[in-house]
């Protein structure tokens, strides 16, 4: 079912809204942007060129490693989970690594067990000032905590978005080469592509270049939780990047530079997912945007203050990334984000008109009308940390 809002399966939904910061990458021409504010405290402008967490659109990268060993013989996409890592899975003779990758293994997702929900407001307390997201975990943990959970089905028999087969992918990277997935990541795609400020931290708080913040709206005001241990979703979300080089990463992927044909073709194999109008593939899902608009590929993510959009044209020449930060105020101000207007603008038809208001000759072109139905609301794939809302602490009003 389609989410009411682009961030409707947010884990803090119910305390944010309004962009406070947004960062956006516009194709290879390239056009970037940014708008807002970096920093609440300083009132610092938000810089185009910008780090920022990328959450689920990690799994792209991942998926990719795994699919070049694919290639390479090491192994193969039904090949069951057990031969790679026995024990680990319950009955993971019959989950084959594809499965993992399309979401079709029926796999608990751990994100969902009660040791990583917020349920009480001591528990948000502790999130926002305490010691909470600085927890780090190992992926062994991360996997047993999913193996104590039935299944959601039998395998191949649905599908349920589960962050789980992303931290056994990982796992199955380092038992196949011996080395972490972080490394194979950074030795096969960030370096031969340049992607200077894309980095996957393990379980490193900081950020190593210009970033935003993020933001949780408290009673007493605004809680900084820029910083935060990000092995709690390891292979699922752990990377950090910016505009340009996710840009660059989908232009290579779809372009045909990272993957083999068929192996490419096992990319862009989806399966149907619980949206009506995105088909999974391994890693990356295809998004039906509307009549008049060419079908969109990419991935999104989520972390707790930060959303991120990956998205673009199959044959890899247009694509188009966005990082935004959302906090709602006191006030509610500015509560509700038409991204899907503006993902739907620019990967539909464009007009022959001048260039987008204040952009100037670099701006990219006016999109003509699109034609509706367009989704207003991109289908969430999932979130990384479930923070359930939790009732507002104190009065709030909203406009």
């Amino acid at each position: 079912m389609r989410s009411s809002g682009w961030i409707a399966d947010d884990p803090l939904r119910r305390r944010r809204g309004a962009t406070r910061a947004a960062i956006l990458g516009v194709g290879r021409s390239p056009w970037r942007g940014a708008a807002g504010v970096s920093d609440l405290a300083t009132g610092r402008a938000a810089r185009p060129d910008a780090r920022f967490r990328i959450g689920s659109v990690t799994k792209a990268f991942v998926s990719t490693v795994l699919l070049q060993l694919v290639g390479e013989g090491r192994l193969r996409l039904d090949d069951p989970v057990e031969r790679h890592l026995p024990g680990v899975v319950p009955d993971g003779a019959a989950i084959t690594v594809r499965q993992l990758l399309n979401h079709t293994s029926g796999l608990f997702d751990y994100t969902e067990d009660t040791r990583f929900l917020i349920t009480s407001e001591a528990d948000l307390e502790d999130y926002a000032y305490g010691t909470w997201r600085y927890r780090g975990y190992r992926p062994e943990q991360l996997a047993a905590v999913a193996a104590e959970h039935p299944p959601y089905f039998a395998p191949g028999q649905g599908w349920h978005y589960s962050n789980t087969n992303y931290v056994l992918a990982g796992m199955i990277v380092r038992k196949v080469t011996g080395r972490a997935w972080q490394q194979e990541v950074e030795r096969r795609i960030v370096r031969p592509l340049y992607l200077e400020d894309t980095v996957f931290p393990g379980s490193g708080t900081g950020f190593g270049g210009p970033h935003a913040h993020a933001y949780l709206d408290m009673p007493v005001g605004p809680a900084d939780i820029t910083r935060l241990n990000p092995s709690v979703v390891d292979a699922a979300g752990n990377g950090i990047s910016t505009t340009a080089d996710l840009d660059r990463f989908h232009a290579a992927l779809f372009g045909g530079k990272l993957l083999r044909p068929a192996e490419m073709s096992a990319l862009t194999d989806t399966v149907a997912s619980t949206d009506p109008d995105m088909g999974y593939g391994l890693g990356v899902f295809r998004l039906d945007l509307g009549p008049g608009c060419e079908a969109a590929w990419g991935h999104d993510g989520s972390l707790a203050g930060w959303g991120t959009l990956l998205l673009g044209s199959r044959d890899g020449k247009r694509q188009f990334a966005l990082s935004y930060n959302p906090f709602v105020g006191r006030d509610g101000s500015g509560d509700g984000e038409p991204v899907g207007s503006l993902v739907a603008k620019t990967l539909c038809a464009p007009g022959a008109g001048t260039g987008a208001a204040g952009g100037g000759a670099d701006a990219p072109a006016a999109a003509a009308p699109v034609p509706q139905p367009v989704p207003r609301a991109i289908p969430r794939t999932g979130p990384e940390l479930p923070l359930p809302g939790l009732p507002l602490p104190g009065p709030v009003t909203r406009s």
